[in-house]
């Protein structure tokens, strides 16, 4: 799903280790140790704001701004992305619905579902789109599929991985890819 190769990724997995912000469990998984999990939220943290940052003051669309925080992120630090969040008035989401604070986060996840696990007939409101692929979220914006609109799923065939769904007075159908990266809330 990166784009690394087996050997390249093996070679993170013990840096990381080595470096204490992650161990193996049982079955040779990783697992994020206390200080790799409060690091990870720390980079997600600033990710998401340096999209808002994008978004809000530089006029990038959403799905630019994602690009553009990955290939910038390193260059802030601490102190300036604290300065940010408050210049921005301490959003609460990324412009693709995402929660700002990583343990708000965990806590809706409850509340979610993938747009390919609701019933037919079932109306729901986006809350956040994945951001996993760049060529997907693209996609998302350019249909319309963008946090806080409202969608009912009309129609699910599953086995052909199709599903059609009634957005903005329109009817638009939704390959299982995309359909499992809109997280909504069931209405």
């Amino acid at each position: 799903m990166l784009g690394v190769s087996r050997a390249s990724a093996g070679e993170m997995l013990k840096r990381m280790e080595s470096e204490g912000l992650i161990s193996r469990g049982e079955n040779k998984e990783a697992v994020l140790t206390k200080i790799g999990r409060a690091r990870a939220e720390k980079v997600v943290r600033k990710h998401r704001l340096i999209e808002r940052l994008l978004t809000d003051f530089m006029d990038y669309t959403p799905a630019e701004a994602h690009v553009h925080a990955d290939e910038i992120g390193d260059s802030f630090s601490d102190d300036m992305v604290e300065r940010m969040a408050k210049k921005l008035g301490n959003p609460e989401r990324c412009p693709h619905g995402w929660p700002v604070d990583p343990a708000f986060e965990q806590a809706e996840n409850d509340e979610l579902k993938a747009l390919a696990e609701l019933d037919e007939g079932q109306a729901a409101t986006i809350v956040r789109l994945a951001e996993h692929d760049g060529d997907l979220l693209h996609w998302f914006y350019d249909q319309g599929f963008e946090p806080g609109r409202e969608l009912r799923l009309t129609a699910a065939d599953p086995a052909a991985g199709s599903f059609r769904v009634q957005l903005n007075g329109r009817e638009e159908t939704v390959a299982e890819k995309a359909a499992a990266g809109l997280f909504v809330r069931p209405s």
